[in-house]
């Protein structure tokens, strides 16, 4: 299945967070909030009024609290976001 996002709106994989501990044992983030970092993996056309400004690969930080989270097979989670609500890339 493929997500092929609408108007100005931008499909993210959310970025897995680990910690590390100080003797260098990883953590994976289970029990913590789900970062606020997203790579692109599609873009919508925009609209006659926005222009849009990102492109698929890109990695991105957007708004805590924006986007629908979607479940695709098993193991694939994305959100889909606006434009809007994208604050930076990350270069």
């Amino acid at each position: 299945m493929k997500l092929v996002p609408l108007n100005d709106r931008v499909v993210l994989k959310q970025m897995v967070q680990e910690e590390t501990t100080k003797s260098g044992i990883v953590l994976p983030g289970q029990n913590k909030e789900k970062p606020q970092q997203g790579e692109v993996v599609a873009v919508g056309p925009g609209t006659e009024d926005v222009k849009m400004q990102v492109k698929v690969g890109d990695k991105v930080i957007f708004s805590k609290y924006s986007g629908t989270d979607v479940k695709l097979d098993e193991n694939e989670e994305y959100i889909i976001v606006k434009q809007d609500d994208i604050l930076a890339i990350v270069e």
